[in-house]
Order: structure tokens, then C-alpha cells, then sequence
């Protein structure tokens, strides 16, 4: 520290007191090194900066230390002028000014009932002159400060009223703690922000985790037509600014929220955040165990909104999905990168969901990896025009088209249950005209919804202020496209911010109009990019103004949000200037939201690697790891009586052999034969992504895909059975249901949009009384490796075809009970074989567990001398063959 004195060297004295830290500058060296802020006395005429509490002191600031340690009694009289002296710190040791952004000093009076002598208390009486006189008056100063930090000025030889210094020259005045705010120049004072706002911030409600949604009224405008919506959209000269959008706000109102943001326009960024972070009753919710705080955004959204989106239902209030159900839940989030709204559903409904993604490409791209609490595996990005390799701008209309054309194909044409968007970029010293800066992606945002959730789907999409009437009238679409609209800010939204989300509830039919000009404005506001027009309306005022319910609430709304705004950013700008405030209720909310979201109150942690083999113990518990390695039945004349029961069974086209299949999450996959010793080797030379904590029952097929040269082959897993789905054991269920599941975890899991990726897929499951079918689908094809000769081939769903291996028959229905078909009523029902009890529904004692279809399986081979295809000619008479088959189950089945 420069002391501004080319003679005088001082030494930094600290007193380490509980209650107060002070510090004397005397005959020392110029430098010391400090940390904490502290009270100085310098003998130079100028300090500069602000001294903290030393790291490493001189020693006999380390003498005086000891002294206070061990509570020496105090000097009896000053000292007198000493030698200077210096102290033994290398250069490396040299004092450092302190950086903190938090540099106030609080006082303690602990030990206000000890007798506060002046700092000279050693000092010879003075007259009674000298006790009305200024010393009396100076020393009245000191005495704020405790005992010990008096002796040690005093035994410096301090007297009231002199400076330190050979000749009495230092200052006489305490050197006086840093009001340093942030990360400011020492002294520095912000214009205009120093002073009162004038706004009283402290009547706002009581924080509560209850909120209250408020919906727009029903609107009973009908759907306009595509005539009529181009005369809507008006063009006029571009405006960059916000004060006079007045329409749908008061101006005091607006005028008051813009001086309000400006006055933080100067305040360095990081002193902004952590008085924000003290003054929200909120913001400790955070991101809880998701990767950001957008995930406990969409748990607030979605309790509010009677679980609307992870649980939609009908007008009727029945579940559109169930987890028993082969329905998955289908969803999109757009604009939302790195991915917290996904992360929020996939936790929630896990591999009863799917969802899809666009996002820019870039550093604002999906997080997949780190999706910690939900298996990201179920989630599929794509890019808009080039799938993968697509750039994800939401802007450009070919975009929206290629993800609405890639979200049918994957849903069947159905469109999605919901969409969610998140939409925003920076605007950093354009703050006030946001909403004009980001008008066409929030209108792109909207189009994409428009364009791909199905009727009776829901969105929600972030929007900011809603002052002009572009974004209003975008409002108004979806007010008449939608059955119920709301505009709603959760607590999990910062107060001082003007984000609100837009929730849409019910998408009506006959909206593609709307969706038509929501269009045809995109493809203008990108004609007009470079121009100064724009495109200023969406929607003529008149009309909004016509609808009397829906203004007066966006007006509402409107002014609402600004109250709510004002309040909180003079509540932030007051504990800017006071770090003493804090908002103590913070604790007691988070956990009070966090119960009633239903969201666990735990700490974010990475998911652990897990050997294969001790998770694979883990999944099964208890089972009897035997019963993995029973071996397959022999289809033979002599074991073709265990099938007579023909209702009882289902039979499998087999192209290899059956495997256990484990995933430990993302690519690591682990296979084993089922033979003992329990040896798991990893799937190699496979592109496969599967949730964690899945096994399964398996072939490792090469599918075939056309003939001669142009054929293609790749390697695919077929799925036989299921045992365990992402954590869920279905080994109990009957196997209909195993099967079902299957097909559903499948379509969640599989990405069309990654041709590199090796598929995976359920096989087809035929009645054993239904074979024939089997047998329509084989043909005899020419491979790459048959050398000209046609080979049997069984062609599945997707035209893709494998050389088949023979036909697993699988037992459903468990002993004693069996099934029958009832010619007087003209349906199947289950006997008791023990019992003689008959019944139509099916019992849950006859449902047969994984382990019971896995110990009886039979397999037919279809080896040589098999005649399964009429163009087979060469027959083995002490084998099976199909026509022998089919009438033995002709014979045992006679509906």
C-alpha cells in the first residue's frame, strides 16, 4: 500500500478482537498484505484503497496479537520515538487490495460492559481545562472501541488528537471502512442510482408456494378464414421504441417501470445478481436436482395447472395416456436449450413419454449428458432442414416445416400432446424494447405450435413484456385457437423480470387458417429484415378492442405484471444499498414448493457406473439366477403333445440366439448367453443408446434389406421378452402385457432421425391357432452370400427381412388353469383344470410370470430337411415339418 510519504515506512498493527478489527499503521514497512476490510490510523498525509484483514502481518502486529491472546495488562505509558523498524516480509508478501464485492463491515457489541477508555488512557491526567476541551471531545470517538485495541494504540504511543510518526505528522482521524459496492472504483458513485426511489416495496404479500391461475374468458369468436386474415396483418415504418405503447398498459405505469430499469443500467452485473438473489423469497428454489432452474419452472407450470401437461386428459377428465397403456406421451420443446423442461417431463412419466427437440446448434444446444435425473435416451433432437445436421434456426420457415413434417411421421400423424417453448436471447443494453427485439421468434414459437400439436393439445411458451400490438395480436390467435388461454408468472419466475408464460389449453379444430397466416407474417418479417418497414399488426385494434373480455384482461395482466416489476426492482435496488437486508424466509419456501410440486428436496448428484454384474443382481433381487440358464424344449413329434392346449400359447419367428440384454444407460450395453458363471460382455461394434436399468430378453439379428448387389445389411436387436424397463420389473405381468410394454419402450427409445444408429424392435407375436399368417410372410430371396441360390427369408413390418432361424413357442396362460373355446357363447374363457371353476375374465392366478414363459419355452428349428416353404423340396421324414403342425393344431383347436 502507497502511503503517499517517501520517508516513512509503517507497519500494519491489527487487534483480532471478536467484535471489532482496528488496525494502527506505525514505523513499519510500507507494505503489508491484508484481506478482511479494517479501521486504519496511517502515519503518511494520503491512503489509497481498501485495507482488509492481514495474511500476513509484521511481527509486531504478530507480537500484539499474542498480547490480546493471552490478555497482558495494558502499558503504563506511551512509548517514546523508536529507530524505525523493519519488517523481515519478502517482496512476495507485498500488500493486495481487496477484491471483494461485499466489503461491508458490520460492528459487534459484545463487550459494550467493559469501561471504554480513550485509545491514550496510559497517558498522564490532563488538566481540567484539557477535559472540556477538544482532546475530551476527540477521544469521545474512540471510545466505541474496546479495551484491548486502546492498549495497543496506546502502547504504540498514540495520544488523542496527535498522529503516529517520529515528529507527530500522521493523520489524527480513524481511517474510515469502505462503502466500496461490488466490483466499483474505491469512491465511485453511480449517478442516478444513489438515490430514492420513491416506491414502497414493503407491503408485498406474503410469499406462499399457493398460486392462482387466472384464465382468459372462453373466447366465442369464430375461427376467421383465410380471406379474412389478410386483410389483418398492417405494415408500417419501424419503430425501436417502447414509451408510448400505451394501448395496453397506463403510461405511469410503463414510464414507472422503465425509470425503474433504467436506474440498475450502470450497476456492474454481478452486484445486480447477488442483491436479486437475497431480495427473492424464491430463489433458493433454483434447480433443485435438475440441470437449471427452466426444469423447476415447468414443475411449478405443471402443478398450477392441474398436472395439464405430464397428465393431460379429455374434456371428460379421463387420462389421455396411462402408463399401462401402449399410448405414449408425446411432447416437443423448442427454443430450450440446454434442455430443463425435458429433463423436468422425461423425470416425471420416464419411458411413457417421447420427446422431440430443436434448438440452435451451438453452445445454447441440448445437454443430454447431463440430463442426471431423467434418461435422456427418450429424447430426440432434430434440426428443422437436415435432420441432425440441420442448424435449428426457429426463424427460418423451411425449419418449422421439416420438424412439423418429422413430428408426424413419428407420431403417427397424431401431432403431440403438448409443446413447450423457452425461446430468448440477449439483449444486453437493450432491455426496455425486448419484447420489439424478440417479436419473431415468439411469433415462430407460436407457429411451430400451431403446427404440430394435435387438436385438444396444449402449450406453453415464455414471453416478456406484451405492450405493443404485434405481440398482443399473436396473443389474440391463439385466444381464438385455443379453448382456454392464460397469461401466468410463477413464483419460480423472478419478480423483477418481465417474463410470463403463455398457457394454452385445447387446441380446437378447424385452426390451419390461423396457422396458414401465422406463416405467410414469418415469411414477410424475414422480406423485411433488412428494410425500415415492419410489420406493426397482427391483428387490427379494433378487433382486439371489439372483444371487450379478452382487452380488459390483457390489460389487467398488463398492469399487474408492472406493479409486481416496480415493486421488486426498488425492493433489489434498496438491498443494493443496504447488504445488512436479506430476505430470511427463503428456506421455509423452497421447501414448502417443493412438497407441494411433488419434487424431491435432494441434492443434484452425477449418476454412478455400476459393474454390469452387480447391477444385474441388483435388478433381480431375489430371483433365482438359474432360472436364466434353463434350456430350450426341443420341438419334435415327441414333445408336440405339450402344445395340444393350442389357446395357451404364442410363438416367436427366431432369427438367432436368444440372449439377456443389460443397458447401464446411454451405450453401455452388456450381453450374456445365460450360461453359467454370470459373465456380461459388452455389445461391440453396436450404436444403440438405451435407458439405464433396462433387461431384456434378446436376439442380435442381421436384417436384410433388398436383393443382389443393392442389398444392405445391418445388425438389429429383436426383443423377445421384457423384464425390467428403465427400473420397472414387468417380469410378473402377463406376457400380452410384457410385450406391450416392450413395443411402447421401444417406440421411445427409437430415433428415425439417426440412420446410424443400429435399430431396435419388438418382434411380431402370433397365436399359436394363427400360424398360417407366419407362413404367408416367408419367400425364398437371393443374398449377397447365398451364391446366387434363394435362402428362406421372413419379411417383417417394415419390409425389412431376416433369415429365419425357426419359431419359438411360448406358454401364457399358467397352471392348473388353461383355455378353452365355449361354442355355445362363441368366445374363449379359462379352466381350472384343479378347481373345474370356468370364467370368461381372465384370473390373475393364470398369468404367467417371465420365469415360467422362459423355463417351458419350446423352439421348432427350421434346419435343414424342414419344409416350411412350398419351393422346399427336400424333406428329413424324423422331423417336424409345417404341414404336420398345422394339423395337429387343426386337430387340438375347432372353433
Amino acid at each position: 500500500m502507497d502511503l503517499g510519504h517517501p520517508c516513512l515506512d509503517t507497519l500494519l498493527c491489527l487487534s483480532l478482537s471478536s467484535d471489532l478489527k482496528t488496525a494502527s499503521l506505525w514505523s513499519g514497512q510500507s507494505g503489508v498484505a491484508v484481506g478482511r476490510p479494517t479501521l486504519l490510523f496511517c502515519s503518511g498525509p494520503r491512503v489509497a484503497g481498501l485495507v482488509s484483514e492481514t495474511t500476513n502481518c509484521s511481527a509486531t502486529a504478530r507480537q500484539s496479537t499474542t498480547m490480546k491472546r493471552r490478555g497482558e495488562p495494558p502499558a503504563m505509558a506511551p512509548l517514546s520515538p523508536k529507530k524505525p523498524r523493519h519488517d523481515g516480509s519478502s517482496d512476495d508478501e507485498s500488500p493486495i487490495l481487496s477484491n471483494s464485492h461485499d466489503s461491508s463491515q458490520s460492528d459487534s457489541h459484545s463487550d459494550q460492559d467493559e469501561p471504554r477508555a480513550g485509545f491514550s488512557m496510559s497517558a498522564p491526567q490532563p488538566d481540567a481545562a484539557s477535559e472540556t476541551g477538544p482532546d475530551t471531545e476527540e477521544g469521545s470517538k474512540f471510545a466505541m472501541y474496546n479495551t484491548v485495541s486502546q492498549k495497543l494504540m496506546a502502547k504504540m504511543g498514540f495520544r488523542e488528537g496527535e498522529g503516529l510518526g517520529k515528529f507527530g505528522q500522521g493523520r489524527k482521524e480513524i481511517i474510515e471502512a469502505s462503502t466500496q459496492r461490488g466490483r466499483r472504483g474505491l469512491g465511485l458513485t453511480l449517478q442516478g442510482f444513489q438515490g430514492v426511489l420513491n416506491i414502497d416495496w414493503q407491503d408485498e404479500p406474503e410469499p406462499s408456494a399457493v398460486e392462482k391461475v387466472e384464465w382468459f374468458p372462453e373466447s366465442t369468436a369464430t375461427i376467421p378464414d383465410a380471406d379474412e386474415l389478410k386483410h389483418w396483418m398492417a405494415l408500417g415504418p419501424r419503430k425501436l421504441k417502447i414509451e408510448d405503447e400505451t394501448v395496453f398498459c397506463t403510461e405511469d405505469l410503463l414510464h414507472t417501470l422503465l425509470r425503474c430499469k433504467s436506474v440498475f443500467d450502470n450497476l456492474e452485473g454481478e452486484e445486480m445478481r447477488r442483491a436479486r438473489t437475497r431480495s427473492n423469497a424464491y430463489e433458493t428454489i433454483r434447480g433443485a436436482f435438475f440441470l437449471n432452474r427452466a426444469a423447476m419452472k415447468m414443475a411449478n407450470i405443471d402443478y398450477c395447472f392441474d398436472n395439464m401437461f405430464t397428465n393431460p386428459k379429455d374434456p371428460q377428465g379421463r387420462p389421455l395416456t396411462r402408463e399401462h397403456d401402449g399410448e405414449l406421451l408425446y411432447f416437443a420443446d423448442v427454443c430450450a436449450g440446454p434442455g430443463g423442461f425435458s429433463e423436468y417431463v422425461l423425470w416425471k412419466r420416464r419411458w411413457h413419454a417421447k420427446g422431440f427437440g430443436m434448438t440452435l446448434k451451438g453452445p445454447c444446444d441440448f445437454k443430454l449428458e447431463d440430463f442426471f435425473a431423467a434418461p435422456s435416451e427418450l429424447f430426440e433432437p432434430y434440426y428443422g432442414e437436415g435432420g441432425i445436421d440441420g442448424d435449428g434456426d426457429i426463424m427460418r420457415p423451411e425449419n418449422i416445416s421439416a420438424f412439423r413434417n418429422f413430428v408426424m411421421e413419428s407420431t403417427e400423424r397424431r401431432g403431440l400432446h403438448f409443446l413447450m417453448a423457452d425461446g430468448g436471447f440477449s439483449v444486453e443494453g437493450q432491455e426496455n424494447i425486448q419484447e420489439i427485439l424478440t417479436k419473431q421468434l415468439l411469433l415462430c414459437q407460436f407457429l411451430t405450435a400451431m403446427s404440430t400439436v394435435r387438436t385438444g393439445g396444449h402449450f406453453v411458451c415464455k414471453t416478456f413484456d406484451l405492450f405493443t400490438p404485434f405481440t398482443v395480436g399473436l396473443v389474440y390467435l391463439l385466444y381464438l385457437s385455443f379453448d382456454r388461454l392464460s397469461l401466468f408468472k410463477p413464483v419460480t419466475s423472478r419478480p423483477a423480470n418481465s417474463e410470463r408464460y403463455i398457457v394454452c389449453r385445447g387446441l380446437k379444430p378447424g385452426s390451419d387458417p390461423i396457422r396458414e397466416y401465422m406463416f405467410r407474417i414469418n415469411l414477410k418479417l424475414n422480406q423485411l429484415k433488412q428494410s425500415d418497414t415492419d410489420v406493426l399488426e397482427v391483428v387490427p385494434l379494433s378487433v382486439i378492442k371489439e372483444d371487450i373480455k379478452f382487452y380488459h384482461y390483457m390489460v389487467n395482466s398488463n398492469e399487474g405484471n408492472c406493479a409486481v416489476q416496480i415493486k421488486a426492482l426498488a425492493k433489489i435496488h434498496a438491498y443494493v444499498l443496504d447488504q445488512a437486508l436479506s430476505e430470511t424466509r427463503q428456506a421455509d419456501i423452497r421447501k414448502d414448493c417443493m412438497k407441494l410440486w411433488g419434487v424431491p428436496d435432494k441434492a443434484r448428484v452425477t449418476p454412478s457406473s455400476s459393474d454390469p454384474i452387480a447391477k444385474f443382481y441388483e435388478l433381480i433381487k431375489s430371483s433365482d439366477v438359474d432360472s436364466f440358464q434353463s434350456k430350450v424344449t426341443a420341438l419334435s413329434s415327441s414333445t408336440l403333445e405339450k402344445v395340444h392346449q393350442v389357446l395357451n400359447f404364442r410363438c416367436i419367428v427366431g432369427g438367432g440366439e436368444q440372449n439377456f440384454l443389460l443397458s447401464l444407460g446411454k451405450s453401455q450395453i452388456y450381453v450374456w448367453e445365460g450360461k453359467m458363471p454370470v459373465r456380461w460382455r459388452k455389445l461391440e461394434n453396436f450404436k444403440l443408446e438405451l435407458p439405464r436399468e433396462t433387461l431384456l430378453s434378446v436376439e442380435v439379428v442381421q436384417e436384410l434389406k433388398g436383393e443382389g448387389k443393392a442389398q444392405r445389411r445391418i445388425n438389429a436387436v429383436h426383443v423377445l421378452d421384457a423384464l425390467i424397463l428403465n427400473g420397472t420389473d414387468v417380469r410378473e405381468l402377463h406376457f400380452n402385457q410384457r410385450i406391450q410394454m416392450a413395443e411402447k419402450f421401444v417406440k421411445a427409445v427409437s430415433k428415425p432421425s439417426r440412420p446410424d444408429m443400429n435399430p431396435i424392435r419388438v418382434k411380431e407375436v402370433y397365436r399359436l391357432e394363427e400360424m398360417e399368417k407366419i407362413f404367408v410372410r416367408l419367400e425364398m430371396k437371393v443374398t449377397k452370400s447365398s451364391g446366387g441360390v434363394p435362402r428362406l427369408s421372413y419379411t417383417g413390418r417394415d419390409d425389412r427381412h431376416f433369415l429365419p432361424t425357426g419359431l419359438y413357442i411360448i406358454k401364457t396362460v399358467n397352471d392348473p388353469w388353461t383355455m378353452a373355446y365355449s361354442k355355445n357363447h362363441k368366445k374363449k374363457f379359462f379352466y381350472n383344470k384343479t378347481t373345474k371353476d370356468s370364467t370368461f375374465s381372465m384370473p390373475p392366478s393364470s398369468v404367467t410370470p417371465f420365469r415360467v414363459c422362459h423355463f417351458e419355452r419350446l423352439f421348432w428349428a427350421w434346419e435343414e430337411g424342414v419344409i416350411v416353404h412350398d419351393s422346399q423340396t427336400r424333406v428329413d421324414p424324423d422331423k417336424l415339418s409345417k404341414d404336420e403342425v398345422l394339423d395337429f393344431i387343426h386337430q387340438n383347436y375347432q372353433p
